[in-house]
């Protein structure tokens, strides 16, 4: 079945992270022009604030405020064969990772977390809200997971280790929490015990998790999001680019193939 695509906005300097607005707007970060931005509805692009570093993901909090996944800053390079410009290392400037709150009215810029105890944070990059007001989020290169709350009171490590974490995302009854891992290209699955519990089951790996999928061939997986029905759809860099549909037992329900080999993140969302 033919899969019809639509272009909003183009020109954007490594956009992450897309969060649909009630309005139909649809607010992302862009990680090398390091800014929290609004798209509208007919593909104006507006900065709401410029956040430093390299924001990675957002999500917005149950307070009104975009929460942002700031990974401390990336260089960027053009891929030649490819024809774009990507990530090629960490920024020379790069000092730690953050967890950054933006007033979208005022567009003021807090930094929430930039430490889990006495340790710095390395790139965090993804995060998700639960029904209690807390967030999870992945720290990609310190191999972790981390919940935290929102009025930057309280931060803890709750899942290590993990190869790579990115996209993060909580089934509908919020009871299990799915991981991706981008180069080892696997879904795991957490049972949720509570705000920041997870349950852990015994594993070769350590980190309690349950093993979801692994596609064949060569990809890369990054972010994702939940369906109403439970599936888990990731979006996948590599050969033959798109998002790889994964019902929660473990099994390919569909892939949307994509034309951009960058297919790094997607969010559900509209209006009539």
């Amino acid at each position: 079945m033919a899969q019809r695509f639509r272009e909003i906005a183009s020109g954007l300097g490594f956009p992450e992270g897309p969060i649909a607005m009630p309005d139909g707007d649809v607010i992302l970060v862009e990680i090398s022009a390091k800014a929290l931005t609004r798209i509208s509805r007919d593909g104006r692009r507006s900065v709401i604030a410029n956040l430093g570093g390299g924001p990675n993901g957002a999500a917005i909090g149950p307070d009104g405020y975009a929460y942002v996944c700031n990974n401390g800053g990336l260089e960027f390079g053009y891929w030649e064969h490819y024809g774009v410009n990507a990530p090629v290392g960490i920024a020379k400037d790069y000092s730690s990772g953050s967890i950054q709150r933006v007033n979208l009215s005022t567009g003021i810029v807090e930094t929430l977390y930039d430490r889990a105890g006495e340790k710095p944070l390395g790139s965090p990059n993804d995060l998700v809200f639960d029904r209690h007001g807390g967030f999870w989020f992945t720290d990609h290169s310190d191999r972790r997971v981390f919940y935290a709350k929102p009025d930057g009171s309280h931060i803890e490590e709750v899942v290590f280790p993990v190869q790579g974490p990115n996209g993060i995302g909580l089934s509908p009854d919020g009871k299990t929490l799915f991981v991706a891992e981008t180069f080892t290209c696997q879904l795991w699955s957490f049972d949720v015990e509570g705000p920041g519990r997870i349950k852990a089951r015994p594993s070769f790996f350590g980190h309690g998790g349950q093993f979801v999928y692994r596609p064949a061939g060569f990809k890369l997986f990054d972010s994702l999001a939940i369906e109403a029905t439970g599936n888990v759809c990731v979006a996948t860099i590599g050969d033959q680019p798109g998002i790889s549909v994964i019902s929660p037992s473990g099994a390919l329900v569909q892939y949307v193939e994509t034309s951009d080999l960058f297919t790094t993140n997607i969010c559900f969302g509209g209006v009539k």
